[in-house]
């Protein structure tokens, strides 16, 4: 049986990269900066208190704790799944990056009051808001988790048809 602690170790690894990425960010960027990378690319430090595309960011300040709660309890959902299935690699792989940019966020909603973005995607006049390396893992454990529902509905599928 795999070990476990490979995922949870990746989880650890998103954290870290994600808090050497913002404390970078952090000592090099003033709030509201931009800086020019490339024709779609800038770096900006912003905060958001809220979720996602600032849901809930006007709010006055219970958010935090709210969203930080959600990510402690899923993260602890998702170690126990981790421990349950640590051969399934692609859904490991999902969860372990759900999981480390949870806790990285939360790490931030902690220290700062809200979560530190810097990557800013513009093309065209339009702009993505701002996310940090955290969002990036939870996107694309998010993704995977599809592409891995998906497949493993596929096999059903394929498993039952004669």
């Amino acid at each position: 049986m795999p070990d476990v602690k490979r995922w949870y170790a990746l989880a650890v690894l998103v954290i870290v990269l994600d808090q050497l990425s913002k404390w970078v960010v952090l000592e090099n960027i003033h709030y509201g900066e931009t800086i020019y990378v490339a024709p779609f690319w800038n770096w900006v430090l912003t905060y958001n208190p809220g979720a996602a595309f600032s849901f809930l960011a006007d709010q006055p300040g219970w958010q935090r704790w709210f969203f930080s709660i959600l990510a402690i309890a899923v993260s602890g959902w998702i170690a126990f799944e981790l421990r349950k299935h640590p051969e399934q690699w692609l859904l490991s792989l999902a969860l372990a990056l759900v999981m480390g940019g949870a806790l990285g966020n939360v790490i931030d909603r902690l220290r700062f009051g809200a979560v530190v973005d810097f990557i800013q995607w513009h093309a065209a006049g339009f702009y993505w808001p701002a996310f940090n390396v955290a969002d990036s893992a939870i996107t694309v454990g998010a993704i995977l988790l599809i592409v891995e529902q998906l497949t493993a509905t596929n096999k059903k599928i394929q498993e039952k048809t004669p």
